[in-house]
């Protein structure tokens, strides 16, 4: 089994950037599709951006798309999520999640077994 370890709990105003990153340890970690997601106070978790296996493959939710990028580095079993442009509204929790040997668009939190254990990220205006 993969245990995941999110990192950089950030605080920054409206238009700026964080980039998070999530350590994978335990598993093989290029058997695993990699995604994050997060969840706003009073809401559910949404999906926000998803990498395959090998990083060929990317994809974002409409709200982020153009301002975020996720990659992976599969020799430091870390997979990364930069976030540029960022908006009040990106504000929440954000968790990286595995599924191993998951598809590329799996975007639904139940096709995840693996989570780890959430970042707080808050921008302010």
């Amino acid at each position: 089994q993969v245990q995941l370890v999110e990192s950089v709990v950030g605080s920054v105003q409206a238009g700026g950037s964080l980039r998070l990153s999530c350590a994978a340890s335990g598993g093989i970690f290029i058997t695993y599709t990699m995604a994050w997601f997060r969840q706003a106070p009073g809401k559910e978790r949404e999906f926000v951006a998803i990498i395959s296996l090998r990083g060929g493959i990317t994809y974002y939710a409409a709200s982020v798309k153009g301002r975020f990028t996720i990659s992976r580095d599969n020799a430091k079993n870390t997979v990364y999520l930069q976030m540029n442009s960022l908006k009040p509204e990106d504000t929440g929790v954000y968790y990286c999640a595995a599924s191993l040997y998951g598809s590329s668009r799996s975007s639904h939190p139940d096709e995840y077994g693996y989570w780890g254990q959430g970042t707080q990220v808050t921008v302010s205006s």
